[in-house]
């Protein structure tokens, strides 16, 4: 089981954006795994939150749609 947020993106006011998922600790995942849960939420965009691989960044974002990764 993975802690996800549903966010409402694109927007200043509630229930007016596009609604993306966020899974906030994606690591261990697979690829299918991802695009599994992905599928499951059914929305437009799921985004994976990994740890980052340059020293630079603060987190590392995956993106799949229903279909495939972005």
């Amino acid at each position: 089981m993975r802690r996800f947020s549903q966010v409402d993106v694109f927007t200043t006011r509630p229930l007016g954006g596009n609604p993306v998922a966020v899974v906030h600790d994606a690591e261990g995942l697979t690829d299918d795994q991802m695009q599994q849960f992905a599928h499951w939420t059914n929305l437009s965009e799921t985004t994976f939150l990994l740890a980052p691989t340059s020293a630079r960044a603060d987190y590392r974002l995956r993106i799949f749609t229903p279909a495939a990764e972005l």
